[in-house]
């Protein structure tokens, strides 16, 4: 497998990736678009996929601009393999890297995202209007930041 930055020409890999998920499913796919993601990549932060046999099968995504984990995602076929963390761990440390001193992200209570952002080291912060758990990261919590 290969982890790498991702490019324009990966977005669409990164909408089949986010279609096949089972948790934290898209309540309205319209509202994430090719431009949005664009953006995300080329203006306001950056993201990462991982590669097998060419097609992305894994994919994680930080708005800088919000100090946001915007999206990390694995295809069903390839979990349990380190691809979430692996693409976690870039992400992480290169948002540290740009400067960033803490990071928050959303989840769904009970989901196994939850789980693994706690394991991750995040901490639970409160919880947001639309019932999701909010996650905080501090550049000193995490080794070698």
């Amino acid at each position: 497998m290969i982890f790498r930055k991702a490019i324009e020409a990966d977005i669409d890999g990164m909408f089949r990736v986010r279609m096949a998920v089972r948790e934290n499913r898209l309540s309205d796919p319209a509202k994430v678009t090719h431009a949005i993601c664009r953006e995300m990549l080329q203006e306001k932060g950056a993201g990462w996929v991982c590669e097998a046999e060419g097609e992305v099968v894994g994919f994680a995504i930080v708005d800088l601009t919000q100090a946001n984990i915007w999206a990390l995602f694995v295809d069903p076929l390839f979990e349990k393999r380190g691809i979430g963390r692996k693409l976690h761990d870039l992400m992480v440390a290169w948002s540290f890297a740009a400067g960033q001193d803490g990071l928050w992200l959303s989840t769904g209570p009970g989901t196994r995202a939850e789980a693994f952002y706690r394991k991750a080291g995040w901490a639970a912060t409160g919880v947001e209007e639309n019932g999701e758990i909010r996650f905080e990261l501090r550049r000193n919590a995490v080794k070698g930041h």
